[in-house]
């Protein structure tokens, strides 16, 4: 009696034992402060959700409207959901499996093959219990347990991924959306005083005081006008077409664009540290899947020692169903098995290898997705930056230009400018509030593309310095 429960005791040693490398992050190759950032400056603590970065009530019902519906994004979250069914399959591998089994049988046997030449029946009914358990001394199967369960958080993070790029790209469209709206509607603007001003140079030509030459040129910026404004009528019309199928249902016709105002979008914190980078759903998913290619190599390591399964059985027997379970009628039996690898022609020690290049090939991958994050976090900072410049020149320039044509139409309708003067302050007052209108938006786009780049919502306040790893299981 002692040396059995000696034995189990040393099972379930045996059982805990895990040929799984000690995990270690692999060192950050980047900088622990962006240039860009404001060296030293103070955040205030604060959460920063989707729903408070954009403003605009009717943007927050589009994107919500979008996480509701999107195809792409229900696709991910089955994916989620079918990752996670593989790792309880998995994990119910480390328990034993229990079944029972009945069954019963009537023979007829002729007379010619019975010792007593008559033909005799015979019964036999049976009622089973089985179990059958492979010991997991060297955590062969823990290992791909822990494999199956870091694929489902790395699917997990693959979903949010797909959630946050959803999320910019209705952003994006709805900001094109309206900055194309605003460009119609200068257009249609510019159009209609290019043709006043051809109405007035018709009446200079009719009573001879405009030339010929002056005509043409004001019907040419006319024309132009009008072939701009059936560029962007259709641009407007694809736009829209590309927010409905990123939302994945009907927008309503309350749901109109606004203009590209000052406060769309909330005023994201400077001086983060890099490590918020930890926090983006890309780089845990790929440190998640780092942590299942290193679980794979417990798995291999493991595969090189014996496995040993047990197997039983309890029940009972009978000829007549009546008596199946009287007395004197129960058997069971036992049968443990051990299989040792003794000759594999290298299969086991290539599978280690495969296992091991495979983990190098994540580290790789995993440096290379946080040196991606950092350049697209540093370029994002510095577009800010230099935007807000570009714009703030860029309306000057606007202004400027609107002054200028102002006085050159006085001037021309005095007599003192020729057409060709009034007709370069028009192209160029109308150049100047198009590209206005452009980098607005791409003013917008940008910080739109930082609030992603940045892992779309932190809490700065709580924020580790050192990465955060799930290892937690997920509930049946």
């Amino acid at each position: 009696m002692n040396k059995t429960l000696l034995s189990l005791a040393l099972l379930g040693v045996l059982s805990g034992c895990s040929l799984i490398p000690d995990y270690q992050s692999p060192a950050a190759p980047i900088e622990d402060q962006w240039r860009t950032a404001e060296a030293g400056a103070q955040t205030q603590p604060m959460e920063l959700g989707w729903r408070e970065f954009f403003r605009d009530p009717a943007l927050q019902r589009v994107v919500g409207l979008a996480l509701e519906n999107n195809r792409d994004l229900r696709v991910a979250a089955l994916n989620v959901e079918a990752y996670r069914a593989l790792y309880r399959v998995q994990r119910a591998e480390l328990f034993p499996f229990v079944n029972a089994d009945g069954s019963g049988q009537r023979t007829r046997t002729p007379g010619d093959l019975t010792q007593t030449g008559e033909p005799v029946i015979g019964s036999q009914y049976s009622a089973t219990l089985g179990v059958s358990w492979e010991l997991d001394l060297f955590g062969r199967l823990d290992s791909l347990r822990e494999q199956a369960l870091q694929q489902y958080f790395a699917s997990d993070a693959a979903r949010y991924a797909t959630r946050l790029s959803l999320i910019a790209s209705v952003a994006n469209a709805w900001l094109t959306l309206q900055a194309d709206q605003a460009l119609l509607g200068l257009t249609r603007d510019t159009l209609e005083t290019y043709e006043k001003s051809l109405a007035l140079t018709q009446r200079s030509f009719d009573v001879g005081v405009a030339s010929a030459l002056e005509l043409q040129q004001a019907r040419s910026a006319v024309e132009s006008a009008r072939v701009a404004l059936a560029r962007y009528r259709r641009q407007v019309m694809q736009d829209r077409n590309a927010l409905v199928q990123l939302v994945g249902a009907p927008i309503g016709s309350d749901l109109q664009p606004a203009e590209l105002g000052e406060n769309l979008l909330a005023e994201l914190p400077v001086g983060l540290p890099s490590d918020l980078l930890y926090k983006r759903p890309d780089i845990l998913q790929a440190e998640h899947e780092l942590l299942a290619a290193n679980a794979n190599i417990g798995a291999a390591r493991a595969a090189f020692f014996p496995s040993i399964s047990l197997t039983g059985a309890a029940g009972s027997a009978s000829a007549e169903l009546s008596g199946l379970f009287d007395g004197g009628s129960g058997y069971w039996s036992f049968a443990p098995s051990i299989s040792v690898p003794i000759f594999t022609a290298g299969q086991l020690r290539a599978n280690l290898d495969y296992a091991r290049l495979i983990k190098n090939a994540q580290v790789a991958a995993y440096e290379g997705a946080i040196q991606t994050a950092f350049r697209e976090v540093a370029d994002a900072l510095a577009a800010r930056e230099t935007y807000a410049e570009q714009v703030a020149a860029q309306r000057d320039l606007a202004e400027t230009s609107a002054e200028y044509y102002r006085l050159a139409e006085r001037r021309y309708r005095t007599g003192v400018e020729s057409y060709l003067t009034l007709l370069d302050a028009q192209r160029q007052l109308f150049e100047a509030q198009q590209q206005l209108i452009t980098d607005r938006l791409a003013q917008l786009t940008t910080a739109v593309g930082l609030y992603t780049a940045l892992g779309g919502g932190w809490d700065v306040a709580s924020t580790p310095l050192a990465r955060t790893v799930r290892t937690d299981a997920p509930a049946d």
